[in-house]
């Protein structure tokens, strides 16, 4: 059953963002603890709290489109049927 929700998780310095079929790993801070908190879903723009062992809590921004323009993914058509995003912790 797809609800329309895409996850996002830590990896060791990777960030993992899934949705349905797709799964996308996109280098972070290998200081990135785990993502807190989804604040804002815009259409392939996150803000996030996250934990970064050096700094503690702080509040990010991920542009999933630059991303994904990157892959040669279809970042309108990809995104469009994302209706939020959740914190997964592996």
């Amino acid at each position: 059953m797809d609800d329309g929700m895409a996850r996002i998780s830590v990896e060791g310095k990777y960030s993992v963002f899934s949705f349905r079929d797709t799964c996308i790993r996109f280098r972070t801070s290998p200081k990135l603890k785990k993502y807190l908190r989804v604040k804002e879903w815009d259409n392939g723009y996150l803000v996030v709290d996250v934990d970064y062992s050096t700094l503690g809590e702080t509040e990010e921004y991920v542009d999933l489109t630059s991303i994904l323009d990157d892959l040669y993914i279809d970042a309108q058509r990809f995104l469009k049927p994302i209706k939020g995003v959740l914190i997964e912790h592996v």
